[in-house]
């Protein structure tokens, strides 16, 4: 053992010698890189954080909102584990995104994506179609059975919600949307169909419908109880006109049985600091 410890030492002098940066980051790990100097910040359980000079205060949250995004993901993760989730309801699929990390996650199980605007919808399908555990369906969830109009834009922002003021001056693209119309369906009206290949569910609920996600939501009615777990982006900042506040989409949730676990910032105002949008993941710790 002596000796393996000197092999690694002399090693590591080596790289040293060579100018390059070398850290230990866990038992029988280190981090080699091209810097001189990087910094490890352990936080526990065999994981560190190493940063590199550079990361400067100007650059900061946009780090924050990477780590975040990966703590969300592995946060998830842990969870489906936990409560043996065996399909996930992606609401507002838009390509994909979201069933795709989930794969990269390593979820095997059932995925129901729901995405209403046409052209993306066919790309949402072009993303499942080598995926037989991944159905998708051209809805968007509601409150009632209807048709409606969607402020169709660019990218992920398209909403059932017009723009606020604030809104469309943070984002460019929500000024003029073109119009389209969608089929909404309440969620009870489908479950069973959507859930009909999936023996013994364990649903997964996760919303991200620009500010329609408590219309969604009540679109559950009595059959709330069947999901084990669920996460919606809740609103600090009102970016779309009539989105409930976050306060209120909590109570919401909560009253149905839902407890939190984590959130998540999804969206910053970089010059104040302050969050828009929070994910937020919930459990119904009772069906654990």
């Amino acid at each position: 053992m002596a000796e393996v410890r000197n092999w690694r030492g002399l090693a590591a002098s080596a790289l040293r010698a060579a100018g390059l940066g070398v850290a230990r980051i866990a038992p029988g790990a280190v981090l080699v890189t091209r810097a001189a100097k990087i910094e490890r910040h352990g936080v526990g359980s065999g994981a560190a954080l190493v940063t590199l000079p550079g990361v400067t205060s100007a650059r900061w949250f946009d780090v924050e909102r990477r780590l975040s995004a990966y703590l969300s993901q592995q946060h998830v993760a842990e969870l489906l584990r936990r409560y043996r989730v065996n399909c996930v309801l992606d609401v507002g699929a838009n390509r994909g995104q979201y069933g795709r990390r989930l794969r990269r996650i390593g979820f095997e199980g059932h995925i129901v994506s729901f995405e209403p605007v046409a052209a993306t919808f066919a790309e949402l399908q072009e993303a499942a179609a080598g995926d037989p555990q991944w159905t998708a369906y051209p809805y968007a969830l509601g409150r009632e059975d209807s048709t409606a109009s969607m402020n169709v834009v660019p990218g992920t922002l398209s909403s059932l919600l017009p723009a606020t003021d604030f809104g469309s001056t943070r984002y460019e693209r929500l000024r003029e949307p073109s119009a389209e119309d969608v089929e909404v369906r309440r969620l009870d009206g489908i479950l069973d169909e959507v859930l009909a290949r999936v023996p013994d569910p364990r649903p997964y609920l996760k919303l991200d419908t620009q500010g329609f996600d408590l219309e969604a939501f009540a679109g559950l009615g009595d059959r709330v109880g069947e999901i084990v777990a669920m996460q919606s982006e809740v609103s600090v900042v009102e970016i779309y006109a009539g989105m409930p506040p976050m306060a209120q989409a909590l109570e919401a949730y909560e009253a149905a049985g839902f407890e939190i676990t984590g959130l998540f910032p999804v969206s910053r105002e970089a010059e104040t600091g302050r969050v828009l949008e929070f994910d937020c993941v919930m459990v119904r710790s009772a069906a654990r």
